[in-house]
């Protein structure tokens, strides 16, 4: 229960603060932009079994691995691309959490 708050915590709060304090003017549009990285996810879809809860999603799922990470990362130099970048950052790092909780 407390690594399924952890994990949607910094899923949805992160961006949400992040939004507030650092793109105040429109936090609104860019929440949402951020909250739409999760579509990220549909990569999960190609794994078989399609859910296994003890399965890490980094470095497993085609948009969950590392060589897609620096390229999200990437995101974050180019204005135009810097908030999409500072979602999949989050979204990682949420997932990257989950994975480390489960290690325990």
């Amino acid at each position: 229960m407390l690594q399924s708050f952890i994990h949607y915590g910094i899923h949805f709060g992160v961006p949400l603060l992040v939004s507030y304090f650092f793109f105040r003017a429109n936090w609104k549009i860019t929440f949402l932009i951020m909250i739409a990285t999760m579509l990220i996810d549909l990569d999960h879809l190609l794994a078989t079994p399609l859910f296994d809860p003890g399965r890490c999603s980094i470095n497993f799922h085609p948009l969950h691995t590392y060589y897609a990470m620096v390229v999200y990362v990437g995101f974050l130099f180019f204005k135009k691309t810097r908030i999409l970048g500072i979602g999949l950052v989050i979204h990682m790092i949420a997932d990257a959490t989950d994975c480390w909780m489960m290690s325990f």
